[in-house]
């Protein structure tokens, strides 16, 4: 099943935080493999404040990390919050892999893109991640066996729904068995100074939500919109004149200036993102249901609907509609409910429902985001 990993330098992998059982085997050695990453750290820490010291030729050659970049990443921030959950996301994946055994978990790519992070933040670790070109191929692969789990964004607090994997979740059965919220963080990246810039890359919504920004301080640099922001980034690192809106992480990755900070519109821009995959998660306390539904193209139907919601005590969290495909004037509706389909009024509700609507797929219950997590390398 879908869960998201606790931090082992501060949280105790018990039967209270973990959605699966465990056998005294696996937390013996859970437990001794925490102690090794909390050595590993100490002893990373203390490496790199050498490394700090000497010369950038000697930090190129990499000193046992897996890069130039993710040292910079590492030295960027020494708290110690910061720089363990970055620390362990590079040394300590065996730890969460013995703790899920995990497969293969795929991603909108490529490297270090939104969803990579997201991805990365949610399950701990960037081994075993599976970068793949659409929305759609996320699901794909989940299909064909070729991933356990994939991560998509569904909802992004500026821009609203994520069309592609709404229309996805018409097409396959595949279920949510989890969410993280991300800030997201654009950043101006180039080569070049700010009065350089003749051509701005980026994805279609990136440069949308950084649209007044660009605006007032680059009026004249012309937009081209790609497939992801780790994309423009690599563009800009090799075209003159260039500058990618990107996260920090892939402008250390591709050695690009941070000509501006946090240049999005709006400074509480946050993406969503859904854990798929093919299993059931028991509950929480604290969950939520999605469910898609069709109903007949008649006066009030989408009325009765929250009726029964409401009357069976179920509180909405998210509501969307989205055109049947090939039908004119009929919809689809994308619903969250707070609750978790095991309790019994969400099923009294759903089996009701289930009599009146041209289609109802339970798309899952999970647990909520507790919070935006905030990423290192905004």
């Amino acid at each position: 099943m879908c869960v998201a990993i606790p931090n082992p330098l501060n949280a105790k992998l018990t039967e209270k935080n973990s959605f699966f059982t465990r056998s005294a085997e696996e937390i013996d050695l859970i437990e001794k493999l925490r102690e090794i990453d909390a050595k590993i750290l100490e002893l990373a820490k203390q490496r790199c404040a050498l490394l700090s010291q000497s010369s950038l030729e000697a930090q190129k050659e990499g000193h046992g990390f897996a890069s130039l970049r993710e040292m910079q990443s590492l030295q960027s921030d020494r708290s110690e919050g910061d720089f363990g959950s970055r620390l362990l996301r590079y040394v300590s994946g065996l730890t969460y892999q013995t703790a899920v055994m995990r497969q293969s978990i795929a991603y909108l790519g490529p490297e270090f893109s939104y969803s990579y992070s997201a991805t990365a933040k949610y399950f701990g670790a960037i081994d075993g991640l599976q970068a793949v070109s659409s929305i759609g191929a996320v699901f794909e692969e989940i299909e064909r066996g070729h991933a356990k789990y994939g991560v998509v964004p569904i909802e992004n607090s500026t821009d609203g729904r994520i069309v592609d994997t709404l229309n996805m979740f018409i097409k396959t059965p595949l279920r949510i068995c989890g969410e993280v919220m991300l800030p997201i963080h654009h950043n101006l990246l180039a080569r070049c100074k700010r009065e350089e810039i003749r051509e701005i890359y980026s994805k279609p919504q990136a440069l949308s939500q950084c649209r007044a920004w660009l605006g007032s301080h680059l009026p004249e640099a012309r937009w081209v919109e790609v497939a992801s922001t780790a994309t423009a980034a690599k563009i800009a690192a090799e075209a003159p004149n260039a500058a990618a809106v990107a996260s920090r992480e892939a402008g250390i990755a591709h050695g690009l200036d941070l000509i501006a900070a946090s240049i999005e519109d709006n400074p509480n821009n946050v993406t969503r993102f859904v854990i798929i995959g093919g299993e059931r998660v028991p509950p929480t306390g604290d969950d939520k249901t999605s469910i898609m539904f069709q109903v007949p193209h008649k006066p009030g139907a989408l009325a009765d609907v929250m009726v029964l919601l409401r009357d069976n005590g179920l509180n909405l969290t998210w509501i969307e509609s989205f055109p049947v495909p090939g039908v004119t004037s009929e919809y689809y509706f994308f619903v969250e409910l707070e609750g978790h389909e095991s309790q019994p009024n969400v099923q009294v509700a759903l089996q009701s429902l289930r009599r009146t609507a041209l289609r109802l797929d339970l798309l899952g219950s999970y647990p909520k985001a507790r919070e935006a997590c905030q990423m290192p390398m905004g």
